[in-house]
């Protein structure tokens, strides 16, 4: 399933780590020194705060991406209409009674997209997360 969280998470660096993890994870058997190697190795932390902040420097426009979903997208060069949210926020499993009112679904929206980026091994600040 390709939706519009699974291109935020590559654009943010997210694939090409998870594709860098499962080729690396077959790794010799044999080796009986290295126990913790054949334990699933964990996604390796993607630093989207830095990301980010690189992207919004680069950028022309003043992107607040910390407060903005709008500015986020943007950011990252998505289609940030209010279609391309709501299919966004729909994908993401936001409350129908938020769907309606385009503020309330754009605070859900932000708020979610970084809880979902800290849950796939974003470096997320807790005061965005807590925001």
């Amino acid at each position: 399933m390709m939706g519009l969280f699974s291109t935020i998470l590559e654009k943010l660096g997210f694939g090409s780590k998870t594709e860098e993890v499962k080729e690396a994870a077959p790794a010799p058997a044999e080796s009986a020194a290295a126990p913790v190697e054949t334990a699933p190795a964990p996604i390796s932390e993607v630093d989207v705060v830095a990301r980010l902040q690189g992207l919004a420097e680069e950028n022309p426009e003043k992107l607040n991406w910390k407060t903005s979903i709008v500015d986020l997208m943007k950011l990252l060069g998505l289609d940030s209409s209010l279609s391309a949210r709501k299919e966004l926020a729909a994908e993401l499993g936001c409350p129908q009674e938020k769907m309606g009112d385009s503020a309330q679904m754009n605070m859900w929206l932000h708020k979610t997209v970084l809880q979902k980026l800290a849950e796939n091994g974003g470096n997320i600040p807790k005061e965005l997360l807590d925001a």
